[in-house]
């Protein structure tokens, strides 16, 4: 008998090991997503254009400096890099790690950033700092509104959206007429890059005209198991309709990032960090 609780107090605490080198494996090794992106509405110009999408950073550090992370965007080498969104806590009092990763990359590269739904937040004073933070590193926040991309003779539209927090828990809030109400209508012949932190609109998205949005938000679902897939939404629902990877529907394409950071609280399992990497192809 003593020896039967021997071994099973063995297989427990094996199972808690490995339990424990899977958490830390799921959130803080890397992992690259690479996706392709083809439309008639790509001009030459941009064909082969690498953008990477960080998402969801939460303050969160990948090596001293987050070096390991910076290392692998040089890795990639990107034409731009994108932010979708909290890449701060609402709770965090420091931002130096975001700030600082943010100043290192705009030294290298355009980047262009929304609001999540945890920078709104912040108090406004701490709010206005990270603004005119990345406003001083040349990043261009976009604040509901548009960019237009030229290279050669062809041309992209990036717009970036945010919206009141209570959109996020009342799904049927949003509608094609908000959205022009702040961006304006859509470009019929122009190729238009939507970037938005939460996913769960992506029908309206591309009612509204975008031909491929970047969102984050879901962090993954947090937990992700075999054929269940992911468990929880950020809204603290279960089983998240968008959670990670491409969705398509006719012609346009949804990104959602599994993001880098836990949040408030948060952890992850199954599900690592990750860095997308999106390729525009001219058809």
């Amino acid at each position: 008998m003593k020896k039967k609780k021997e071994v099973l107090t063995k297989a427990w605490l094996i199972i808690i090991i490995l339990f424990l080198i899977q958490l830390y494996i799921d959130g803080n090794i890397l992992e690259i997503s690479s996706y392709n992106i083809y439309s008639d509405k790509i001009g030459e110009s941009f064909n082969n254009t690498i953008i990477i999408q960080l998402s969801d950073l939460h303050s969160k550090e990948f090596g001293e400096n987050n070096i390991n992370l910076i290392s692998k965007i040089d890795d990639i080498a990107p034409d731009f890099i994108v932010m979708t969104g909290d890449m701060v806590s609402s709770k965090d009092t420091n931002f130096n790690v975001f700030l600082e990763l943010a100043k290192e990359l705009a030294s290298k590269y355009d980047c262009y950033y929304i609001v999540g739904n945890h920078e709104p937040d912040l108090p406004n004073n701490d709010y206005n700092y990270i603004m005119n933070s990345l406003d001083s590193y040349g990043i261009d926040v976009l604040d509901n509104e548009k960019v237009e991309l030229i290279k050669g003779n062809d041309k992209i539209n990036l717009y970036g959206l945010w919206y009141n927090v209570k959109f996020y828990f009342d799904t049927d809030l949003l509608n094609v007429g908000h959205i022009e109400k702040i961006l304006g209508e859509d470009s019929d012949d122009t190729f238009d890059l939507l970037l938005t932190h939460n996913p769960i609109y992506f029908d309206v998205y591309n009612e509204w005209g975008a031909d491929l949005t970047l969102s984050g938000h879901v962090h993954g679902g947090m937990i992700r198991l075999p054929i269940v897939g992911p468990l929880f939404a950020a809204e603290r629902t279960l089983f998240p309709k968008y959670s990670q990877g491409e969705y398509k529907s006719e012609n346009a394409s949804m990104i959602v990032s599994r993001g880098l950071g836990n949040g408030n609280n948060g952890f992850r399992l199954f599900n690592r960090p990750e860095i997308n990497v999106i390729t525009l192809k001219s058809k």
